[in-house]
């Protein structure tokens, strides 16, 4: 579905990713690790159209991304919960959610709000709202509402659980799973702790320096702490 080969990103004279590599199939959920710094960040960003490759080839489906704006990004199935939420203050919970269908032009606008709503009600309960009303747990909830409004094939979530509580974190990876399980959805994770990354997910993806140095079942890694240790260079609770 999603593929990278040899991908290398520069913001400014300062290489990020390096010869990077990487596939994700048809619903699977793949956890990215790495400590700060990593260029973890960059290849959601990089993905999503949002910072430009000047080496290798992107594709998703198929389709070299390369000359794909983001907006037609969204139009092809990809959804992106950045880390910092980036919500509109002055906008209600509600538009906030539709923004991407806005975005690009989705005839289905609706049914997509009402997955949505079906997914993470809670949203729903606030959704007349304004933005800067919101607590940041309520802000991360909308963030996320929002990356599913286009994220029909692929979500890539930045940090999707940082600052919610933890009855919240259990609804939301429930949602998650249902949407892999009715959609064969895919899923890229950043996650701050490695721990909970490896316990959500099925394969990790180890980064270090902005190049891949490891790939492996995760349920395999997470029992093997000394070796996520070595490769990212900090204990298995680091980002």
């Amino acid at each position: 579905m999603l593929r990278l080969d040899g991908v290398s990103v520069s913001i400014g004279a300062v290489g990020i990713l390096r010869n990077v590599s990487l596939e994700v199939q048809r619903g699977e959920f793949a956890g990215l690790i790495g400590r700060n710094g990593a260029g973890k960040t960059t290849l959601l960003r990089t993905v999503m159209g949002l910072l430009p490759f000047w080496q290798g080839t992107l594709a998703f489906e198929g389709e070299a991304l390369a000359r794909v704006p983001t907006h037609a990004r969204v139009r092809l199935g990809i959804g992106y919960m950045p880390e910092d939420r980036r919500l509109v203050p002055g906008l209600t919970v509600e538009e906030n959610v539709l923004l991407p269908a806005w975005s690009a032009k989705f005839a289905d606008a609706d049914a997509r709000l009402a997955r949505v709503y079906a997914a993470i009600p809670e949203v729903h309960e606030f959704r007349a709202r304004r933005a800067l009303q919101l607590s940041g747990g309520q802000q991360k909830l909308v963030a996320l509402a929002r990356a599913m409004m286009a994220g029909t094939k692929l979500l890539l979530l930045d940090e999707p659980f940082e600052g919610l509580a933890p009855i919240i974190v259990e609804e939301l990876t429930r949602a998650i799973r249902r949407m892999r399980s009715e959609e064969g959805t895919a899923f890229v994770l950043v996650e701050q702790h490695s721990d909970v990354a490896l316990g959500l997910t099925e394969q990790a993806v180890v980064i270090e320096r902005g190049s891949i140095v490891h790939r492996a079942e995760s349920a395999v890694l997470l029992r093997e702490a000394a070796t996520l240790e070595r490769l990212i260079g900090l204990g298995i609770d680091g980002a």
